[in-house]
């Protein structure tokens, strides 16, 4: 024999208004985990077989053009000091005329962008349009960096 536990006028069900997050919460979840399985899938591989270079490296001159642009902005060919306003001279002197020519920059470390860039600017003037920039290559084994303000006597170089 079954007993019941309620009172029988107890039987109604009252309204309830309160909201059933339960069904929200697993549709929230169920489109977390499409979103995290379809995410990965959605990203692009352009799959491109990029062709081989068979160009022969460059042969070095022998006779390298060097400009060096020193601590103090002033200006050398090689290893002799050249004024601002002969500069397109004394190059077409080294390089015999010839425009097509590479011409080496390199800076000391204390100059400016602006100085470098207004030496390429009077290359450029010059009719040198082929410049190549020249740094120390990092072995590494680089001495820490100079202080700011060092004059560029004192440093070693290599």
């Amino acid at each position: 024999m079954a007993v019941s536990l309620k009172d029988s006028q107890a039987d109604d069900l009252g309204e309830v208004s309160e909201i059933n997050v339960t069904p929200f919460i697993d549709v929230i979840l169920v489109l977390l985990i499409i979103f995290m399985v379809a995410a990965p899938l959605s990203t692009v591989d352009v799959a491109v077989d990029l062709p081989v270079s068979n160009a022969q490296p460059q042969p070095r001159p022998e006779t390298p053009v060097f400009l060096t642009v020193k601590n103090d902005l002033s200006l050398a060919l090689g290893n002799d000091g050249v004024p601002r306003a002969m500069l397109g001279a004394m190059l077409d002197r080294q390089t015999s005329g010839d425009r097509q020519q590479r011409v080496f920059l390199r800076a000391d470390g204390g100059v400016a962008y602006r100085e470098l860039m207004e030496v390429m600017n009077l290359l450029r003037q010059a009719g040198y349009l082929k410049i190549a920039l020249v740094g120390l290559e990092d072995t590494g084994q680089g001495a820490p960096p100079a202080a700011p303000g060092a004059s560029a006597a004192g440093a070693a170089r290599p």
